[in-house]
């Protein structure tokens, strides 16, 4: 450890005259966080009532929507100053004006997006940082009784209309759109929706067909390739220049084809016994009409080429998938349309990748604060929390299974935010989000130093000390994290009654 002593000016001085050891600039950096924590909350602050989304993870904007989800509103972080006369300023309560929430943020514009029949989903928001774009979603209601479309599942619901609008956020301008009509596409948490570098793959689950776009320089959405019923560009032309064959048969959509052809071929590559062979291959046959009433249900980027895509039944909702269904898991090569692995949601070949990479599957490779993610693959005081999880299950084959679930996962990046960095700060992490898009209980949390264990750093209240009024309801609170100063929102909200937002801040 370079820094001998804990006073911030003594760590200042330290830094000036020592070298860190090659490569740990940045973490030397980051442990200033210890001394500068926020140290004063302001309850109830006065401001509009809106939906405030996240930070940016450059912690350029703040992205919020209205309270009637029709317009985008955008946010730049400022920092709260004010002039004191007195010798001993600290002790003095602040001015008025602090309770403004324009003294925290500067209103930068207010776009609308919907139009009256849409709204914006507020879960949804993509933000490309090597441009300042953000991503935003717009949809109408649900149609239950959609009318019956050649190529779509009618089980699955039906929504008029969903428009992706790319946005630049430095003035609102809406630079390009995408629209899909009488589709679904999973919006909640952006579980439809996979965004690597400059590509984007958007999952429509009632004509499974996966669309890939690619995000261009100047603000443009351009079509890339469609991955469904035909997986080439000249799947089509082929198939129609052959109509004589193929009138009044039945084919599988590409994707399926080159599934159950994969399982196929590596039952009978890698089985060298004939009688084993046979044996699985009569499974395979068993079971080939599970495998040909497989949907798509969710996917996400691997890398540039690779696609990791889950499989499951009609019988799971749209919204949700449970573990207590079997579901598979194969990954696709777009490049050359072929699936290059298949796994069951048991595999222990598919949980040791999980547990091994669990950074390269969760922290989006456009974030510049992925390798300050804590997780039990670079943090050891995270290793030792999974540990103990992983050692008080039940069984081991269902916490596999447990783990397994959350693939693919949905495109958003952790909170980048220091405190929350587990080699700094201890804390009760399942009250404290680190994705943010988790709830926190209505009670204090206490931050303590992984330096001075019995020392407490600070705490962040999202209610004042005397907890809920009798007869009150008790609200939930969300919290939002700039991702480098020492700001915080805590937002509480009840059914039916305006949103409470308190501001949490180094004074």
């Amino acid at each position: 450890m370079m820094f001998r002593s804990n006073n911030l000016a003594a760590r200042v001085f330290e830094r000036q005259i020592l070298t860190p050891r090659p490569g740990t600039s940045v973490n030397l950096v980051r442990l200033f966080y210890e001394n500068l924590v926020p140290s004063c909350t302001i309850y109830d602050v006065d401001c509009p009532d809106h939906g405030f989304h996240k930070f940016t993870d450059d912690g350029q904007y703040l992205v919020s929507f209205s309270r009637n989800c029709q317009d985008l509103i955008v946010y730049r972080p400022t920092w709260f100053s004010f002039s004191c006369k007195e010798e001993d300023c600290d002790s003095h309560s602040l001015p008025e004006k602090a309770k403004r929430f324009d003294s925290f943020f500067t209103q930068l514009y207010c776009v609308s997006l919907a139009s009256s029949t849409e709204y914006i989903c507020r879960q949804f928001f993509l933000y490309v940082q090597s441009h300042q774009f953000g991503l935003f979603a717009t949809c109408t209601a649900r149609c239950i009784d959609a009318p019956t479309t050649e190529g779509a599942i009618d089980e699955i619901p039906s929504i008029e209309k969903i428009t992706f609008y790319l946005v630049r956020l430095e003035d609102g301008v809406i630079l390009d759109e995408k629209a899909f009509c009488n589709d679904f596409v999973s919006l909640a948490e952006i579980m439809g929706v996979s965004f690597y570098e400059d590509l984007l793959c958007i999952l429509s689950l009632r004509y499974q067909t996966l669309h890939v776009l690619q995000i261009l320089n100047s603000g443009g959405l351009v079509d890339v390739r469609n991955i469904g019923i035909f997986c080439r560009e000249d799947d089509e032309l082929f198939l129609n220049t052959h109509a004589q064959i193929t009138q009044g048969g039945y084919f599988l959509s590409g994707i399926k084809q080159r599934l159950l052809s994969f399982v196929f071929r590596r039952i009978w590559n890698e089985e060298a016994d004939p009688t084993l062979r046979v044996q699985h291959l009569k499974e395979f046959y068993f079971r080939f009409q599970d495998f040909v009433d497989f949907i798509m249900w969710k996917m996400q980027f691997l890398d540039r080429h690779h696609l990791l895509i889950r499989f499951g039944h009609m019988d799971k909702g749209v919204d949700r998938i449970t573990i207590q269904h079997p579901t598979f898991f194969a990954v696709y090569n777009m490049e050359t349309t072929e699936i290059v692995a298949f796994y069951e949601d048991s595999s222990e070949e598919l949980y040791s990748l999980f547990e091994q990479f669990w950074g390269d599957f969760h922290c989006s490779r456009n974030s510049l604060h992925a390798n300050f993610i804590s997780s039990h693959c670079n943090n050891i005081y995270a290793l030792d929390e999974y540990r103990c999880m992983k050692n008080s299950a039940n069984s081991t084959s269902q916490f596999m299974k447990m783990m397994i679930s959350s693939l693919p996962v949905n495109c958003q990046t952790p909170c980048p935010s220091p405190y929350l960095d587990l080699s700094l700060f201890q804390y009760n992490h399942k009250l404290f989000p680190i994705f943010h898009h988790v709830h926190s209980a209505e009670r204090p949390v206490e931050f303590t130093s992984r330096r001075q264990p019995n020392v407490l750093n600070f705490k962040i209240k999202s209610g004042p000390e005397a907890g809920v009024p009798d007869g009150r309801p008790e609200r939930s609170s969300l919290f939002r994290f700039h991702p480098y100063l020492p700001l915080a929102l805590s937002i509480q909200r009840t059914n039916m009654q305006p949103t409470v937002v308190n501001i949490h801040f180094r004074r």
